[in-house]
């Protein structure tokens, strides 16, 4: 399971013209899917995410995780294309992203785990809409995390 986390002032996403999830200061957390992953990898990165620093504390330090921001929200989106080898050619291949009956359980689970584990809602796009995303990166903070280099990153 390979995310993408950025930081944001303000984030959302809008499916055929119409807003369908905001959040303002927070995370915005995109999400592919291989078939190797398993429960243990949302574990991983999820407690991760709720467990990673890059909030300013008072004096100016990245310092403070996701929970202990006052107002803060998490968006969550899929995002096969994150699966991407490009490893011949110019066209990525995506055989390595998991097939929707494998992903969406998948995504699902990863989700309401967050959920559990930062004590807030998640903001969600929907799994394999045409889906628009804008966000206000607040930094850059940008992080990729995947679950099957630990030892890598």
């Amino acid at each position: 399971m390979r995310i993408v986390i950025q930081r944001v002032k303000e984030a959302s996403v809008s499916i055929s013209g119409r807003e369908k999830s905001r959040i303002g200061t927070g995370l915005m957390i995109l999400v592919g899917i291989c078939d190797e992953d398993t429960d243990e990898d949302i574990e991983y990165l999820c407690q991760k995410v709720v467990k990673l620093r890059i909030f300013d504390d008072a004096q100016g330090v990245m310092n403070l995780p996701v929970t202990e921001v006052e107002g803060s929200g998490l968006l969550v989106v899929s995002q096969f294309t994150l699966m991407a080898s490009t490893r011949k050619g110019n066209r990525p291949s995506y055989i390595h992203a998991s097939r929707p009956e494998v992903a969406v359980p998948m995504y699902e689970k990863f989700v309401k785990r967050l959920s559990e584990m930062a004590g807030k809602e998640v903001q969600t796009g929907r799994f394999g809409a045409d889906m628009q995303v804008a966000l206000l990166n607040d930094g850059p903070v940008t992080i990729v995390m995947d679950s099957h280099l630990r030892d890598n990153f």
